[in-house]
């Protein structure tokens, strides 16, 4: 028998060997036949949005000076009652997430303002 399915699969394969392999897209059968509803689409908006860790203030990603970015990252971390690391290393780790989910759809300028929040974050922390 297992002979049987081996030769099976070596002629429903054979010939397909020039065609590239398919890319499922996001969601597509993941839950489907559990009957759980999907994830949104943007789960990391919602992560940065509801986040457990911290309490974040509406915009502080679009802000444009890193002092004030930092500021408004301490002030969170520091209020929040949450957060299972300290102030420092949530307020860092939030704005390190926040950078590497935006990937390639982040303007290099807000890349490079958002990088001189960490050092700024560092100096407002006592952290030189």
């Amino acid at each position: 028998m297992a002979m049987a399915g081996r030769k099976t699969a070596t002629r429903k394969t054979a010939g397909k060997s020039t065609q590239k392999p398919t890319t499922r897209k996001a969601g597509s059968a993941r839950g489907k036949s559990a009957g759980k509803k999907l994830s949104p689409k943007r789960w990391s908006q919602r992560v940065t949005e509801q986040s457990d860790a911290l309490d974040l203030r509406q915009g502080v990603f679009k802000l444009t000076d890193p002092r004030k970015i930092a500021a408004s990252l301490k002030r969170s971390a520091e209020r929040s009652s949450r957060r299972k690391a300290g102030a420092y290393r949530s307020a860092l780790s939030m704005l390190t997430f926040y950078i590497n989910r935006a990937g390639k759809g982040l303007p290099k300028t807000q890349r490079e303002r958002l990088e001189r929040t960490k050092g700024e974050l560092k100096r407002q922390f006592g952290r030189e």
